[in-house]
């Protein structure tokens, strides 16, 4: 039998560190070669992207994507991902290129989640 705190225990190993997600609604135009797909950013970290999955749309982990992100009238990120991971209504995304001169407005839109690592059940 086991007691309340050797499960406790348990749970605790499948829990690890990950960047801090902020949550952020936003348009994103999906391309890789000729297809592209707008759909919504859900959340956002320094290293990785959560997106809704456009209707339609066919991919698999490993694949890369140029992310097109637009953060009101005046920040449009540009950036290179790759699937990290596909549910039934999400694509995770992890960054593989961020041009230099979108690297500080991504950080400046970030602010403090850029600096956080937060618990996650992987």
């Amino acid at each position: 039998m086991i007691d309340d705190n050797e499960r406790d225990d348990a749970g605790a190993a499948d829990e690890k560190l990950r960047p801090a997600r902020m949550q952020i609604e936003t348009t994103v135009l999906m391309c890789r070669g000729d297809k592209s797909h707008p759909t919504e950013l859900v959340d956002i970290s320094a290293t990785g992207a959560l997106l809704r999955r456009p209707l339609g749309w066919v991919g698999e982990p490993g694949q890369s994507w140029v992310l097109d992100m637009i953060f009101g009238h005046n920040l449009h990120i540009h950036l290179q991902a790759e699937v990290a991971r596909v549910s039934e209504h999400h694509i995770g995304f992890s960054y593989t290129h961020i041009p230099e001169d979108k690297q500080v407005p991504l950080w400046n839109l970030l602010g403090g989640y850029a600096d956080i690592l937060e618990n996650w059940k992987g």
